[in-house]
């Protein structure tokens, strides 16, 4: 048996260390000095097909400022995967950003309630059943003509504070931590971000509309029905956004900040994942009734 030569065995040692920090998809980013806008107002797409799943809309960071990265619908990169959001969090003295991945279960995302089923805690929007997705139509919006495995199961959670603040801990912040289970799940097989979900977010961070200084917490791409798409019937507009005055005074305020951002070098937590949703029932055969894609959430 050949032997490799010592330089390719630590080309290869490298390749299969990035490769596992790929699936383990650790969530870390850049820390700032100033927390991000609350979370906008707005109504979700329709679902465009079977097989997508609802990805919600966060602010990311960038050498402007905070900029809106629009919610979107996203095809899971695995059968039986699910989506659990980034979110931003506080410690140190810093806000630093915790990213996304796909999983088997719906991971920790900081208590965040960015609706349409992610309510801060778990996930109540559908679940895998087989090899289909099974969407819940009472807070998803789902066109039944287009999209057949549904069900109705209204969701009810006393444990999540329903406002639109957008990080947990600090000042303000929301107060969750992960829950034994989700610290346990932390340890499943994780898949970073899909390449449109990256290519959804480098295109927002051109959009100067979307940045928080431009549209103070209002941005003009809220969602879209497609990664990437920020144009078409598919996009929809915020509304508005809790304590708007607040948001201008931070947009001016992040003018004095953008040289505060740096690498988050120190490994944050990491919390874990817990089951999406109680099982629902075996939703019955829904009739073929016509519905024109405005289900909104009820927050």
């Amino acid at each position: 048996m050949r032997k490799l030569p010592f330089r390719a065995l630590l080309l290869l040692a490298g390749v299969l260390a990035l490769s596992a920090a790929a699936k383990a998809q650790v969530g870390i980013g850049v820390s700032v000095r100033i927390g991000p806008p609350a979370l906008p107002v707005y109504e979700q797409p329709a679902c465009p097909g079977e097989g997508y799943i609802w990805t919600p809309g966060y602010w990311a960071w960038g050498p402007d400022g905070y900029f809106w990265v629009p919610g979107t619908w996203v095809i899971s990169p695995r059968v039986g995967f699910l989506w659990t959001p980034g979110y931003w969090g506080w410690g140190g003295g810093l806000y630093a950003w915790h990213a996304g991945y796909w999983g088997p279960h719906i991971g920790f995302y900081g208590g965040i309630n960015y609706g349409f089923g992610y309510v801060g805690v778990g996930y109540a929007g559908g679940y895998w059943r087989g090899g289909a997705f099974v969407y819940n139509r009472a807070v998803t919006n789902v066109n039944v003509t287009v999209v057949h495995n549904t069900y109705n199961q209204t969701v009810v959670n006393n444990n999540v504070t329903v406002n639109r603040v957008s990080y947990n801990g600090g000042a303000g912040g929301i107060a969750a931590r992960p829950t034994p289970a989700e610290e346990t799940a932390a340890r499943e097989q994780h898949i970073a971000p899909t390449g449109l979900q990256t290519q959804h977010e480098h295109a927002a961070a051109s959009n100067r509309a979307l940045l928080a200084s431009a549209n103070h917490g209002r941005p003009p791409i809220a969602a879209t029905a497609k990664p990437g798409e920020f144009s078409g019937r598919g996009v929809v507009a915020a509304h508005g956004a809790v304590n708007e005055r607040a948001q201008e005074r931070l947009a001016a305020r992040t003018e004095n900040v953008r040289a505060s951002a740096q690498p988050n070098n120190a490994k944050l937590q990491q919390p874990g994942a817990q089951n999406h949703t109680n099982p629902a029932p075996k939703p019955k055969n829904q009739p073929k009734e016509k519905n024109n894609g405005h289900n909104e959430e009820k927050r």
